[in-house]
């Protein structure tokens, strides 16, 4: 593991980049501003890279004013509340707490300004692992208690990269934390057209016109949200045929395979195991064009998300899994992205 002073945040605090390698080759660089996954890089048989996440070569390109202004939150950290919360109020034993959003009607990955644009603190680094914390303060993004947030990314010799979070808090607040990371697994090249998924999911949650969850759960046979096998995304590229859908696992825990994808190009395939009970896919169909790594162009359809969290909006249906912490208690979540030559 290597750690390098990258730069200043205009916070005035420092940003660094970490270098997680394993004997395989495999190589991961992570930042604490937004604890930003910015490269997942595999060593190939002729001693090149494929770098399967979209990102930027320099963590200040994460802030920078061109990005911000069309905003996919690129291998971020996502808290407090990962995806949609409709109505932008929740309400915990009884008392109702409004939220800050940015957007008309509903908050999207926990406010306006979110864990994805934070200066996370180095806890640890080493041994094939960094750890970053971030301390949430009572009322930021309008939700209550002090929140102590850890993550911890390391890299093992069985090329699996993993992410795992810890959290407490003084006082009941709600919590759904995901990771943001979009996946290509061509090199990051062009777009996902002859890449195929699958999702180890017989159902989907309904949302909708925001795309925020209803609490309706719908089966994905004989609908165009079917992963339950591989689809190759090509067949749903296209602006009106979008991906943004939550899939309730068949299976939870992370000895079951929860999501795959391999590409026609390389000889990759991703495996995603999690703690997490649901996957929501993303085919990126919203994201902006702009210039990444090495100059690439991206554009609509350069990627796929596998976000792994609790059920969107849970925090306003009941009938979904309780996302309310509370003192005493410990949240922990962990996701391993195994990666498979083949």
């Amino acid at each position: 593991m290597t750690e390098q002073l990258a730069t200043q945040h205009p916070n005035g605090k420092n940003v660094y980049v970490f270098t997680l390698k394993n004997s395989a080759g495999t190589e991961v660089k992570v930042t604490n501003y937004g604890a930003i996954i910015m490269s997942i890089k595999i060593r190939k048989s002729d001693g090149t890279f494929n770098d399967i996440v979209l990102g930027f070569d320099e963590p200040q390109q994460y802030w920078s004013a061109e990005y911000l202004k069309n905003y996919p939150y690129y291998g971020a950290a996502i808290g407090r509340y990962a995806n949609r919360i409709n109505g932008t109020v929740i309400h915990i034993d009884g008392k109702g707490y409004r939220l800050n959003s940015a957007a008309p009607g509903y908050q999207l990955h926990g406010g306006v300004e979110g864990f994805d644009k934070k200066v996370w603190d180095k806890i640890e680094a080493g041994d094939g692992k960094v750890v970053l914390q971030y301390i949430s303060p009572d009322g930021e993004e309008g939700f209550p208690g002090n929140l102590t947030v850890q993550i911890i990314f390391s890299l093992n010799e069985a090329n699996e990269f993993s992410y795992e979070y810890k959290a407490t808090t003084d006082a009941p607040t709600a919590v759904n934390l995901t990771h943001h990371s979009y996946f290509n697994l061509n090199n990051g090249k062009g777009t996902i057209h002859n890449q195929h998924l699958r999702i180890h999911a017989a159902s989907y949650l309904e949302q909708d016109p925001n795309y925020c969850t209803t609490g309706n759960v719908l089966p994905v046979k004989g609908t165009r949200n079917d992963f339950s096998t591989y689809n190759q995304t090509g067949d749903i590229e296209h602006p009106e045929k979008g991906i943004d859908i939550s899939y309730p696992l068949d299976r939870q825990g992370i000895e079951y395979i929860a999501a795959e994808a391999y590409c026609d190009e390389e000889a990759i395939k991703l495996e995603v195991y999690t703690t997490a009970p649901l996957v929501h896919l993303y085919n990126s169909c919203g994201s902006p064009e702009i210039k990444g790594k090495g100059g690439q162009q991206y554009q609509p359809f350069s990627a796929f998300c596998f976000e792994t969290q609790v059920h969107p909006n849970a925090i306003t249906i009941p009938s979904f899994p309780d996302t309310i912490l509370r003192p005493g208690e410990a949240y922990t979540t962990k996701t391993i992205y195994k990666l498979v030559k083949k």
